[in-house]
């Protein structure tokens, strides 16, 4: 009789190590490791593949996933402006349902009845692996070790001496981090006192934005809400996100310290680079100025923070993130154009636009000579827009005696 199956979402680091051969003791079932490459960087995957092998794998499955990140997960953000708290780019929340799509094409292929992960029971991180493992197949069972079964620190360190597992344990950060080629996380340690500013040695995406350096211009082209040149030369949107990653990190764009409000109930603060998003929602946000209609812009403003609350809560395959995301997608087709920013100190400055569908019209916003806005229509415009409210004054004043 074969044993049971378990798909384990694996990174290469000590708790996933540990938790191969634990969950298959524990679980009695034969482990398979799924590592996702999005962009974190660090150790080379097949590495990474080698080593889950290594600590007890029966498969270990490296998924090279950073164009399909890019595309199907950071473009839609780019086309959202989405910003959690108005400040946050989504950096962890965008990849975790990436992540569960790929564990579950996994565990269906391979006839697995169980999915792990290595989240803690504080973060919002195990909802958005769960939920959106729970809306992709709803069969499918979850163990999370660290979670469920108090699984700490030193408790793996003591199993990964015992069982002399592959991976070194010596080397301890004092912070949690996570990054991918949207951004970089970084919390805890010293940061957990939130009158702490953060010290220069933490930072890794961007360069200290106060020291002396020229700026740098770029132009971006946009085609139905999407990033497809940079200074006029075709890029994918991986290309756009890692070469202004680079441009705009370099000035120190992107540097976000924010305490935030966590989907389970508690503040955390964390700190965030974001060089390449900030710069492209910058200014995507900048051509729908130009090219969205005035009522849309205002409806579209209320469905990106709340897209944006969608994905960071973990409803990523959800019905209304898939209606918003109807509702966006109709939003973008005359979102093209260009936009010249500035990268210096710390900021993307849009300096210049220009689109082909822009509402822009020059000789009605001008008051130079060729102006052609009838002035005089202005004066009837008014009397009826503040109609209702005029009569209502007059209203409740005669109700006050007045």
């Amino acid at each position: 009789m074969m044993s049971e199956r378990l798909v384990l979402a694996y990174s290469g680091g000590l708790d996933t190590s540990v938790a191969i051969g634990w969950l298959g003791q524990e679980a009695d079932a034969e482990v398979i490791a799924v590592a996702v490459d999005v962009g974190q960087g660090g150790e080379d995957m097949d590495v990474v593949r080698e080593r889950a092998l290594a600590c007890g794998a029966v498969e270990s499955i490296v998924i090279d996933a950073k164009d399909e990140f890019a595309e199907d997960y950071c473009l839609p953000a780019v086309r959202a402006n989405a910003l959690y708290q108005d400040r946050y780019p989504l950096v962890s929340a965008l990849s975790r349902p990436l992540i569960v799509k790929h564990l579950v094409e996994a565990a269906t292929y391979h006839g697995a009845t169980t999915i792990s992960h290595g989240c803690t029971g504080k973060g919002n991180d195990q909802v958005r692996f769960e939920v959106g493992a729970k809306a992709l197949a709803p069969h499918l069972q979850v163990i999370a070790p660290v979670r469920d079964y108090a699984w700490t620190r030193e408790k793996a360190i003591a199993y990964a001496d015992e069982h002399n597992l592959p991976i070194d344990v010596t080397k301890k950060s004092p912070y949690s981090i996570d990054q991918n080629v949207w951004g970089r996380a970084v919390e805890t340690g010293f940061l957990e006192d939130i009158w702490n500013g953060p010290i220069e040695d933490l930072y890794s995406y961007t360069s200290d934005p106060a020291q002396p350096r020229d700026a740098d211009e770029v132009v971006i082209g946009f085609e139905a809400g999407a990033p497809v040149t940079l200074d006029g030369k075709p890029v994918t949107m991986l290309q756009a996100i890692q070469q202004l990653n680079i441009r705009a990190g370099a000035q120190g764009v992107g540097r976000i310290d924010m305490v935030e409000d966590r989907l389970v109930g508690i503040k955390s603060r964390e700190i965030y680079e974001a060089p390449g998003a900030a710069a492209l929602i910058a200014a995507h946000m900048e051509l729908e100025n130009v090219t969205v209609e005035r009522e849309l812009a205002r409806f579209k403003r209320g469905v990106d923070q709340r897209w944006g609350e969608l994905a960071y809560d973990g409803l990523w395959f959800s019905p209304l993130k898939d209606s918003l995301d109807a509702f966006i997608a109709s939003s973008q087709e005359a979102v093209t154009g260009e936009v010249r920013m500035t990268l210096h100190a710390g900021k993307a400055t849009v300096t210049g636009r220009r689109s082909a569908t822009s509402l822009y019209d020059f000789n009605l916003a001008t008051y130079d000579e060729g102006d052609t806005f009838d002035q005089s229509m202005a004066k009837g415009f008014i009397e009826i827009f503040g109609m209702s409210s005029t009569l209502a004054s007059k209203r409740d004043r005669a109700l006050a005696g007045e």
